[in-house]
C-alpha cells in the first residue's frame, strides 16, 4: 500500500475524496494517481507539529529570596 495526498476532488460510485485528503492505495495504482495534478505521493511524513519546531521551552531563573529591609 502507498499513501497519496489528493490535489483535486475525486468522486465515484460509493466514495468521495476532497483535496488534501490522504488515501491508501495499492502501490501501482498510487503511482498512476500521483501525477502531480490529481495527487502526490506521501513519503514517511511526520505528524505536523509547528509549535514544536518554533517554540522553545520556557526557562525561568530562580531568584534568591528577597530580604525585606524596613526603615522606621
Amino acid at each position: 500500500m502507498a499513501r497519496i495526498r489528493l490535489l483535486t476532488s475525486v468522486s465515484g460510485r460509493g466514495f468521495a475524496w476532497a483535496p488534501g485528503e490522504v488515501v491508501d492505495l495499492p502501490g501501482a495504482e498510487a503511482a498512476v494517481w500521483a501525477d502531480g495534478v490529481r495527487a502526490e505521493l506521501v513519503r514517511g511524513e511526520q505528524p505536523e507539529t509547528p509549535e514544536a519546531a518554533v517554540a522553545r521551552p520556557e526557562r525561568t531563573r530562580k531568584r534568591p529570596a528577597r530580604r525585606e529591609t524596613r526603615t522606621t
